[in-house]
């Protein structure tokens, strides 16, 4: 049986992600992939992916570097709310998408689409 630990300190990004993230980051041809929340959904924030293309734009945030050529950055604003995430890579029936094991999550919706976070 395999255990998971979460490091509260960085983002953690399976292969399967980290092979996907790159396809898409090259096929945008973007630096990196900006992960985000925004307060909307039926349960609070719902996590927000968008293409980076100057490294300029990173100024205000945290970024983590997976092997070669993968970038992901995460703005000090949303940074409480994603730290320790692990970002995966799934394939459910005939669809694929990154899914998201958020420690600080509290609850998920129904649609898997918004969560709450303790507290909030």
């Amino acid at each position: 049986m395999q255990t998971e630990t979460y490091d509260p300190r960085q983002l953690s990004l399976t292969a399967k992600a980290q092979a996907h993230v790159q396809q898409q980051l090259a096929k945008e041809d973007a630096r990196a992939l900006v992960l985000g929340v925004t307060e909307t959904g039926c349960n609070g924030y719902m996590y927000e992916l968008d293409y980076l293309r100057d490294r300029q734009e990173m100024a205000d945030g945290r970024s983590f570097e997976f092997g070669e050529g993968v970038t992901i950055f995460v703005s000090n604003e949303d940074w409480e709310l994603l730290r320790g995430t692990q970002i995966d890579y799934v394939t459910e029936g005939l669809n694929s998408s990154l899914k998201f094991k958020n420690p600080n999550a509290d609850t998920l919706c129904g649609c898997g689409e918004s969560f709450s976070i303790r507290g909030t």
